[in-house]
């Protein structure tokens, strides 16, 4: 027995999408994929994104990339399918693949791993399922597309190269320093209805200066005045307290009400501005 023998790496292939957990059409993509690709590892990001946002798939793709091995990522929000828009696959500079709708959804994504190499159209059918609707392109182009990626099918297979200028593009909300404050955007909204903002806590501190547990900070929103304190967790505060924290799943500023819904208490929605100040 050879004990030096290398290890096989098994491809990987992450899969997010806008189905919805207790849909089966994760399940039917992922048996497509395994299909073409058995030895896949497939990773479910999430299913659970809001229904044809591509904005917030886009922010949870960006958010979450980085911590993936190099592999093949599939993302699915798609309000255009069977429209003229177009299925894309983006090498990125780091080497991973991203296959899905030209709608600006990859974009982020591409970014965070160093920008676009390289893209091209699916347009291959002998890559795609050998039937094909005009509705389920996450089951019939781009799952199929992605797991013969991931059994080793060159990147040229797939279809002509795309100029990078010519791919939709989407740019996430920033957070902006100006005088003594800090502008910001809601960019997603939690489950327990904890905003995720746009900026992380060097922008803050860069901002306000440097931050203490318990430190007061005035938010205006929706032509409002609010305080809330800074807190490196939910349970240093009391039940019904707002905090601003910063996010240990997406990386970033995200405001709260321990043991409640900052997004119902204070009526905010995607894409409302913050402004953050001492207090």
């Amino acid at each position: 027995m050879n004990d030096d023998k290398p290890a096989v790496t098994r491809p990987f292939i992450s899969f997010l999408t806008d189905f919805g957990e207790r849909a089966t059409a994760p399940g039917v993509c992922r048996g497509v994929m395994w299909g073409i690709c058995p030895e896949a590892r497939i990773l479910d990001l999430s299913h659970s994104v809001t229904a044809f946002s591509i904005r917030e798939g886009a922010f949870l793709l960006w958010s979450t990339i980085g911590y993936l091995p190099v592999g093949v990522h599939v993302a699915v929000v798609d309000p255009g399918v069977g429209t003229s828009r177009r299925p894309i696959v983006i090498r990125a500079q780091r080497g991973d693949l991203l296959v899905g709708p030209d709608n600006g959804l990859l974009r982020p994504a591409a970014a965070r791993l160093g920008g676009v190499a390289e893209a091209r159209l699916a347009a291959n059918r002998g890559l795609w399922l050998e039937e094909t609707s005009a509705n389920f392109h996450g089951r019939d182009i781009f799952s199929p597309v992605a797991a013969h990626l991931a059994s080793g099918v060159a990147l040229e297979e797939v279809g002509p190269l795309l100029a990078t200028e010519t791919l939709v593009d989407l740019e996430l909300p920033a957070a902006t320093i100006r005088d003594g404050r800090l502008e910001t955007a809601v960019v997603f909204i939690d489950r327990f209805g904890n905003c995720r903002l746009a900026g992380d806590q060097p922008d803050l501190t860069t901002a306000v200066g440097e931050m203490a547990a318990g430190q007061r900070l005035a938010l205006d929103f929706a032509r409002a005045h609010h305080e809330v304190v800074w807190s490196p967790t939910f349970g240093l505060v009391d039940p019904g307290q707002a905090l601003l924290y910063r996010d240990g799943d997406t990386a970033g500023l995200a405001l709260a009400i321990n043991q409640g819904s900052a997004a119902e208490h204070f009526g905010l929605q995607l894409g409302d501005l913050v402004r953050i100040e001492t207090a």
